[in-house]
């Protein structure tokens, strides 16, 4: 058997692999040569790519998303590799797909593996972009358009898993179950949660890899992994500054639109007290070890009671993401006042997108912020469907292991952290059903690289991709196959 193995794995490597280029960073290993069985096989690392480019082509901006036509293509290739899958409708124009591979005739879902990944992205303004966001271009060695990383390279990184390992019959210790779900972005009737309460039976899993991790490369080569175990969860609270209606030519003090500008004011220069979580602790712990002694020298004085105030300040003057990792933020995002220039508005409106760490409670913020502002026209609303406190996931399950030992193995020497997300996942709501939830976005990025999720002209290194291809097929080969 365990001969059999080592082939299923030769094999496995063989499918996931392509040439990689030597630009690449220097603890790129490169990957085993494929067996002669094999050459003769084009590698799926180029067929993904490939995959990419089709899925980047349509257009799945959400608002509104229209993501039904990307999870048919989605099943196509699915279907194509006679990997069973189902096209479920969330709401007219708007669908999942959900494909698996079952490890035998009675499902366990406690150790079933989901591999999780959206087909929405958010919309782009096509007149600051160097190139059609929805072309998919590949040149200069990227590939170019609205979702390479968020979230569709990651999509198809789990797609090439699932199918490396149907093309090799591996035989399976535990189911794997592929999910390209929708609206992430925006989180209404159509995302996560309404998914797992209409088809929960359909990829109910214990373990899941999702978006959000890091593979992380500085100064030419990986420095760390980043394995996103835990969230900080979004609010959004409306500030709402009330006053006397009236002509513009007929000031009065208690202009709606000026007392609204001084809470927001008062607001933007609010800091809310540090409070460092286990996993925090133990990211500033390891990247201690591999950052430079500048900076390193600041993450271990955390660990000092005298010290640590100081190097609060000092590393989040360093990376605004670390300031948010280590504290609730608030950041005023949206203005709304009058109807025209010469009227003085009753009522003026600013939006907070608050970021709140798991266990804070946005009611008690909402207490200080009350105080701060001390302004009786001023009052404080939390907006509709706040997002929902989950537990971390475990720093010691078989999965996260898994990772450690396999990211070990691909880029020799690295350190592997525990991350926070400053930002919002799915992960969030199947960690409220008792799954081991962890993000990773495969491909070996610089930080200015994953700063461009979101931003003009997102675009994905072509042969970080094809790295973080099989990264992803040797984490779910060494996690799900039978040994």
């Amino acid at each position: 058997m365990a001969r059999r193995t080592l082939l299923y794995g030769a094999m496995i490597a063989a499918l996931c692999a392509a040439p990689i280029a030597s630009q690449l960073p220097q603890n790129f290993p490169a990957p085993p040569g494929p067996p002669s069985s094999a050459q003769s096989t084009d590698q799926l690392a180029q067929e993904a790519l490939g995959w990419l480019q089709g899925l980047i082509r349509i257009n799945t901006t959400n608002p509104p998303g229209n993501e039904t036509e990307a999870a048919k293509y989605v099943s196509e290739i699915l279907s194509k590799e006679s990997i069973p899958n189902e096209v479920l409708e969330m709401s007219p124009g708007r669908s999942i797909v959900v494909g698996r591979l079952n490890a035998g005739a009675m499902p366990n879902a406690t150790r079933a593996l989901l591999l999780l990944a959206h087909l929405d992205v958010v919309g782009v303004s096509r007149e600051k972009w160097s190139v059609d966001p929805f072309g998919a271009e590949i040149k200069e060695g990227y590939i170019w358009g609205r979702g390479t990383i968020d979230d569709k390279g990651m999509l198809i990184a789990n797609l090439a898993a699932i199918v490396a390992l149907k093309r090799a019959n591996m035989p399976l210790d535990r189911d794997v179950i592929f999910l390209a779900d929708d609206d992430e972005e925006q989180g209404g009737e159509a995302s996560i949660k309404p998914a797992i309460q209409k088809y929960w039976d359909k990829f109910a899993a214990g373990f899941a890899i999702n978006e959000e991790g890091r593979v992380i490369v500085n100064g030419g080569k990986v420095q760390y992994v980043g394995i996103q175990a835990s969230e900080k969860v979004a609010v959004n609270v409306n500030v709402i500054a009330t006053g006397t209606s009236g002509h513009g030519s007929v000031p009065r003090p208690d202009n709606a639109v000026v007392h609204l500008a001084a809470a927001v004011a008062k607001i933007g220069d609010y800091q809310a007290p540090v409070n460092l979580s286990t996993i925090v602790e133990r990211y500033f712990e390891t990247l201690s070890k591999v950052e430079d002694d500048e900076i390193g020298k600041w993450m271990r004085a955390l660990e000092t009671p005298e010290r640590e105030q100081l190097a609060v300040k000092r590393l989040a003057d360093m990376s605004p993401v670390w300031n948010s990792m280590m504290r609730d933020t608030i950041a005023p995002t949206m203005l709304q006042a009058g109807v025209r220039a010469n009227v003085v508005p009753s009522e003026a409106r600013a939006t907070l997108n608050i970021r709140l760490l798991p266990g804070d409670s946005v009611q008690l913020l909402i207490g200080v912020l009350t105080q701060l502002v001390n302004d009786k026209q001023v009052r404080f609303e939390v907006a509709a469907d706040p997002g929902t406190p989950a537990p971390a996931s475990s720093l010691e399950s078989e999965l996260y292991r898994t990772i450690e030992k396999v990211s070990g193995q691909e880029f020799p020497g690295v350190v592997v952290a525990p991350l926070m997300s400053t930002g919002a996942t799915d992960s969030a709501q199947l960690r409220l059903h008792n799954v081991q939830a962890y993000g990773l976005l495969p491909f070996p990025l610089t930080e200015q690289e994953v700063l461009r999720m979101h931003a003009d002209d997102e675009r994905l290194p072509v042969e970080s991709f094809r790295k973080g291809v099989d990264f992803m097929c040797r984490i779910v080969q060494e996690f799900a196959a039978r040994k």
